[in-house]
């Protein structure tokens, strides 16, 4: 889901994502207002939600710029995101570029194309710490918290995988107020 807040909805791009939260909320007795929306372009007010979650998504958009201004334009004054998207200097982006760079004889590809072309969805972008600072400007508040876990240990012997630090994990932690 894209959005939410206190009592709101949860969006999502495609009919087929609405229809599988749906079932999987119904599994735990759960409803929600699921609905089918754009989150370049929401259809609420200014300064409507107490919150705003996304985990995951926004780096799939083809404009997250878009996105991240939307979710600034919804929240109220002192609204909180909370969200995650991928690390572009992580062990797992490093991963991708090993296998579909260097390993087909190509080192001068960069990692962002390699990521755009080879993960999840074509376009998916991996950002740098500095580049979501820059992209949640807007924000009087911004963190972001790389997070090492389980996957981005995956393929490593165990022997060298421990020493990963956290500033090396794919999912990057976002918590940003208006």
């Amino acid at each position: 889901p894209e959005t939410q807040g206190g009592d709101g909805p949860l969006l999502d791009l495609t009919d087929a994502a609405v229809e599988t939260t749906k079932a999987r909320l119904a599994l735990y007795g759960l409803q929600s207002d699921l609905r089918r929306m754009d989150a370049e372009s929401l259809p609420f007010e200014d300064g409507r939600f107490d919150l705003v979650y996304s985990w995951g998504v926004i780096h799939h958009s083809a404009h997250p710029e878009r996105i991240v201004a939307e979710i600034h334009r919804v929240l109220k004054p002192g609204g909180q995101f909370l969200g995650m998207m991928y690390g572009r200097h992580s062990v797992i982006a490093l991963r991708f570029w090993l296998r579909h760079a260097l390993g087909r004889g190509r080192p001068w590809r960069s990692i962002a194309d390699v990521i755009s072309a080879h993960v999840e969805s074509p376009g998916t972008k991996a950002y740098t710490v500095a580049e979501l600072r820059s992209l949640f400007g807007a924000f009087s508040t911004f963190a972001a918290e790389p997070v090492i876990t389980a996957p981005d240990r995956a393929d490593w012997p165990r022997f060298i995988s421990r020493f990963f630090p956290d500033d090396w994990g794919w999912f990057i932690m976002l918590r940003a107020r208006k």
